[in-house]
């Protein structure tokens, strides 16, 4: 079962994201440490597409490395 787009926009605000201005329907997040914007589509409660999962997924996990690096 697909996750909503609820539930990425709060995993990429608890790891650090912040929302920028989107167009529509989309909405830009970025993180302090990372050079990249994700890029959200949709309504909170519509099911989230799989390369919209991939996408936070990766995200969150090179916020990760980054702090992780710099930890030591």
């Amino acid at each position: 079962m697909p996750r909503k787009i609820r539930d990425l926009v709060r995993d990429l605000e608890d790891a650090g994201f912040k929302e920028r201005r989107g167009k529509g329907s989309h909405r830009n997040f970025r993180h302090p440490l990372l050079a990249k914007v994700v890029t959200i589509a949709g309504r909170d409660g519509e099911d989230a597409k799989r390369y919209l999962e991939q996408a936070v997924r990766l995200a969150i996990n090179e916020v990760n490395q980054w702090r992780r690096a710099t930890d030591t």
